[in-house]
Order: C-alpha cells, then structure tokens, then sequence
C-alpha cells in the first residue's frame, strides 16, 4: 500500500474533525464531552515473547501465559469490535509470530473488513512469513529498532543479534513488498542517536517512523532514571517536527500528545492552516486517544484505554466488547474534558493534546490528573 493510500485509508477511518477537536485550538478553553469514535485496537494476542526488552510494558518473558484468549475467542472478540466501527486492527505481544493461530486471526478480521496490521520484533519474521502476512491481509508491520547500531539496540533489547534480526526481518518485508513502518521509544539512552536512527529508518525503505515516548510501567519502571525530562521531551518534539519536510516518511508522536499543541503552535508562527492539505493526517487526529479513538485489549481479554493505562474497563468473556466501549466509566470520564485536573482541565489545547493519561496515572494514580511532562502553562485560569 502506498503512503498516499495509506493516509486516505487512515482518513476513512478518521472520520469526522468535530469527533476529536482537531480544529480546536487557541481562543479559549474547550471542554465537554468527545464523541467516541473507535479507529484503532491494539490487540494483545500474546504475552510471550523471544525477547526481554528493557522498556516492557508487559515485562513479558519466552514462556507460557496461562488464560489467554482462544481461537474461537478471537474470533468472537472481532464479531463484536465489528459492531462498533470497523478500525485498524494493530495485533501486537509479546510476540504475535509466537502464536501458532496468528495467521487465522489475521485472515478472519480481514475478511470482517478490519484493516489488519501487525507489531514484530523483526527477529522471527522469514520471507514465508512475511509473503504469509500478505496472503491473510495484513496491510503494514511495525519493528521496532531503539538504537542506530548493534551495540545500542541490543542493550536495549537485552538479546545479543536482536539488531540483525531486525534489519534481516525488515530485509524479508521488504522482499516480497509488505509495507513495514519502524517504532523506536525514546530514553535518555537513545536520545542522541535518534536522527542517525531516523537516517536508517530512510536507507531502510520504511514508509513511516513512529517515535514512543517512555511510559515507566512494567519493566520501563525500572528505567525511570532514563525517561527524558519535560525540557527535552519539548525540544525532542520541535525537531521532529522540523523532519516533516525532510525526509519521505509518515512521521508520528506516539504518547506524545504535547506533539499536537507544538504542531499548532509552530502552524500558527509560520502562518499555515491546519488542514489536511499542509499537515495530513496530523490535522486529523489528538494526542491521547486512549478511551476515545483508541482502545487496548490484554493477552486474557482486558480492555483498557490503553497498553500503558492498565485500568481495567471489562473483560471480554465477562461483557461484550460493545458494552464495555460504550458503558466503561473510565471511557466515559476520558470523553469528558470536564473532568481533567490542573493545568490539562484548563488548558485551551486538551482537545487536541489532552496530557498522557498513563504517564499522569504512572506518576500520582490519577489517570484524570495533569501530564507530568509538559511545559506548557495554559493560557486560560
């Protein structure tokens, strides 16, 4: 798929400008309810994973998870997503090429019409594989690479190999003409690399970069001491957003929402209009969409509003997924800018930033508390 049509297919699903804000910014303080308006599940179809990566979220391991969500399960879980909407399906881990079923799953949601992507390591992907992944509808992969080189990336992964195996599962996507994008989190020790990673994630081919910006939770709360303070998550923002027009990727902030106030501000200084035609997809979406355009569901059927916002909103074998998207109290107070704290419940950009809800409930348990990581002091009292 090209990269046009990729942001025309992520535009269907997006649907919509009044449904989350992405024109309201500066000129007062925007509150009230956000239409829910469900474009992307993150599925968890797996918690075992070959690698044991220093961030983990899931702080999975290679062995067994007891509970996980059968084939039938699966089955029955895309039924019921399929009642909602028909959004991105983005099967992740752990290591979904671990699950002996991924392939059924895959080609199930897609024949349900969902758009079918999938979140590899890279270590396990073969040219069968991947030739696989096109034959069951899978539209893009993302790998994962945190360093420039070798030495970097496999400290971070904490697997001697996991940087060839990367560029060798990279190699075999690009073979046989899947659209791959890679994903690098960003920590106090990969910061300075990132511009020689984006360079490589050029060479590589990759029709986009997706930058994470560390959420301590799982293993990465062990890495509290190399999350990256407010002053250089601010800094790394503007120079990702001077990349725009420097390089031929899709470029995205993930739990990154202050990047959407930046983009406003910076439009705004250079005298453009936030529009589709000079910001793409960007002029589409907010920040946070955890509860609103984005939902995650666990290894053992958990949703949440996110995989780093572990607040449990239903289980799939207890309540149908329809239900619990419509009926969840956490959903329905993340809906509801009313209920932001701080400086976030007043700020004029929480419509199309909102503060990361995991990093404030990381930080205080209050996942309705102010981002701790922004700079920004809201114009409105």
């Amino acid at each position: 798929m090209s990269l046009r049509s990729e942001n025309e297919v992520l535009h269907r699903h997006s649907a919509g400008r009044d449904s989350h804000g992405a024109n309201a910014h500066e000129g007062g303080k925007q509150t009230g309810m956000v239409q829910s308006n469900l474009r992307i599940v993150a599925w968890e179809v797996t918690r075992t994973c070959n690698l044991a990566c220093i961030h983990c979220r899931a702080a999975a391991t290679d062995r067994p998870y007891p509970g996980e969500l059968s084939t039938e399960e699966c089955f029955r879980l895309l039924d019921d997503i399929g009642t909602v909407s028909r959004p991105i399906i983005i099967l992740t881990g752990g290591e979904p090429l671990l699950r002996q079923d991924i392939f059924d799953i895959a080609a199930y949601g897609n024949e349900k019409g969902f758009r079918m992507t999938m979140a590899v390591n890279g270590t396990l992907l073969t040219v069968e594989k991947a030739r696989r992944m096109l034959e069951v509808g899978i539209q893009r992969i993302s790998i994962s690479i945190d360093g420039a080189s070798a030495a970097s990336h496999d400290a971070f992964r904490r697997m001697p190999g996991a940087f060839e195996g990367a560029l060798h599962g990279v190699e075999s996507a690009r073979g046989v003409g899947l659209d791959f994008q890679i994903n690098t989190t960003i920590t106090q020790q990969n910061l300075e690399e990132l511009p020689a990673i984006q360079d490589l994630t050029v060479s590589l081919g990759a029709v986009a970069h997706h930058i994470f910006l560390l959420v301590p939770m799982g293993r990465g709360k062990d890495l509290s001491e190399q999350g990256i303070s407010a002053d250089q998550y601010e800094k790394t923002l503007h120079w990702f957003y001077e990349q725009r027009d420097k390089v031929p990727l899709q470029l995205k902030a993930t739990c990154a929402p202050h990047y959407y106030r930046i983009l406003r501000q910076r439009a705004r200084a250079e005298g453009k209009e936030v529009s589709m035609q000079t910001f793409g997809l960007d002029a589409m979406t907010r920040g946070c969409l955890g509860g609103t355009g984005f939902v995650f569901v666990s290894h053992v059927g958990q949703v949440q509003p996110c995989g780093y916002l572990e607040l449990n909103c239903g289980n799939v074998r207890e309540k149908p997924f329809n239900e619990i998207w419509k009926d969840s109290e956490v959903f329905k107070n993340l809906r509801d800018f009313k209920k932001y704290e701080g400086k976030c419940g007043r700020c004029e950009y929480v419509r199309v930033c909102g503060g990361c809800r995991a990093r404030a409930y990381e930080s205080t348990g209050n996942y309705l508390a102010p981002e701790p990581l922004c700079l920004y002091e809201p114009k409105c009292t």
